[in-house]
């Protein structure tokens, strides 16, 4: 799919080979799967009313830096002072958040929810608009940063988390929690509203052909991953008003969502474009997710998933390779026999034993033999420490 200068009616034809659903002939059609090219208001007001099953929005933060940041060593900090994040006042900036949340509720089905993410710059302001345009708080959830970034100078504490607000159309609205997927993910305990997670960095990072950061503020997609996971289901349209690289429509391409981003900026359209493009989509048997009921190790395996240590679709077998599994999107197993669960609760059913410690009975194939997964997980913990 390409980039589109203004939400305009596509063709009936191709919105009915993309399996749209039929709308009156005066209300414009959905640009599934595509970037909307301009002001995330504006593209907004041309969208359907009810349209949108949700919505993920990483505003700017109105950061309001003064002057260069730099290391102790004396190297430049690459941080935000891009013009798009930049307001002449906080009442202007105001004004602009409550502009966008409420066309954002207005497109929002009845059944739908909004995620906002920021830092302590704006996300109190954000609350405060999305309690007063009449939507419904579920959760803030606190992603806690597994690496941050120091504070080089010395007078505050280092800030180590942004927040995201998670909200419903109204207080009696319906919604979509898969409750289930998020407790497997999280090795059969109830997740938390506190997520750990290293900020975007490696080969997921894009660069410019200089080295510098094609996006400063680029979000990690294993945060994405379980936001989608945890309240759309696959096929359901999933709006980025503030697309930036494009880490929403490559994780909703993978998790099989559809999905729309909006975005003025033409470098992050350029990379966005291509790292879509790259993504693949999981297949069908990888996607399915628990959805029937019923010591916490360091790291979940669902997290080890969600990073792209373990893909859905890998099979996991025994040492002895007398039982296999396949990896699924919520970090769930399926096995060869049909059976299904976490791995630790798969491993006991399997064996028909009482309990089973998973992370140790399931091995995957390494480029040097077999290895049981907890060789993954110490890898991961490693790889984050701050």
């Amino acid at each position: 799919m390409g980039v589109i200068e203004q939400v305009r009616r596509p063709r009936l034809a191709a919105a009915v080979e993309a399996g749209v659903a039929m709308l009156p002939l005066d209300t414009p059609m959905l640009p599934l799967d595509q970037i909307v090219r301009g002001d995330c208001i504006a593209a907004m007001r041309s969208l359907p009313a009810k349209s949108v099953d949700m919505i993920f929005a990483d505003p700017p933060y109105n950061l309001q830096l003064g002057g260069d940041l730099n290391r102790p060593d004396g190297s430049h900090v690459d941080a935000v002072t891009d013009e798009w994040d930049k307001f002449d006042s906080l009442a202007a900036y105001d004004r602009f958040t409550r502009a966008w949340l409420a066309e954002a509720r207005r497109i929002l089905k009845d059944d739908g929810t909004i995620w906002v993410i920021g830092s302590y710059h704006n996300i109190f302001k954000v609350g405060s608009a999305i309690q007063d345009l009449g939507y419904w708080i579920l959760n803030d959830i606190v992603w806690r940063k597994a690496n941050p970034m120091p504070n080089f100078r010395g007078t505050r504490f280092t800030n180590a988390h942004e927040t995201l607000i998670w909200a419903s159309t109204g207080e009696k609205a319906k919604y979509t929690f898969n409750y289930r997927s998020m407790k497997t993910l999280n090795d059969e305990l109830q997740m938390r509203s506190d997520w750990e997670f290293p900020i975007c960095g490696g080969q997921e990072r894009l660069k410019k052909e200089d080295g510098h950061k094609v996006h400063p503020t680029q979000k990690p997609e294993a945060l994405i991953y379980r936001v989608l996971l945890a309240c759309t289901k696959p096929g359901d349209v999933v709006l980025d008003p503030f697309f930036g690289t494009g880490t929403t429509g490559a994780v909703a391409k993978r998790l099989g969502r559809r999905w729309i981003g909006i975005e003025r900026e033409d470098a992050y359209i350029d990379a966005a474009q291509q790292r879509i493009d790259a993504a693949l989509p999981l297949d069908e048997s990888a996607l399915a997710t628990m959805q029937s009921p019923r010591s916490q190790p360091k790291v979940a395996f669902g997290v080890l998933v969600e990073n792209g240590y373990l893909m859905p679709g890998a099979v996991l077998t025994d040492a002895k390779r007398r039982w296999s599994a396949t990896v699924r999107a919520d970090g769930s197993l399926l096995s060869t026999c049909g059976a299904s669960g976490s791995i630790h609760k798969l491993g006991s059913t399997l064996q028909n034993a009482p309990a089973c410690n998973g992370w140790t009975f399931w091995h995957h194939d390494a480029t040097d033999g077999l290895k049981p997964i907890d060789a993954l997980r110490q890898t991961y913990l490693l790889a984050t420490q701050p």
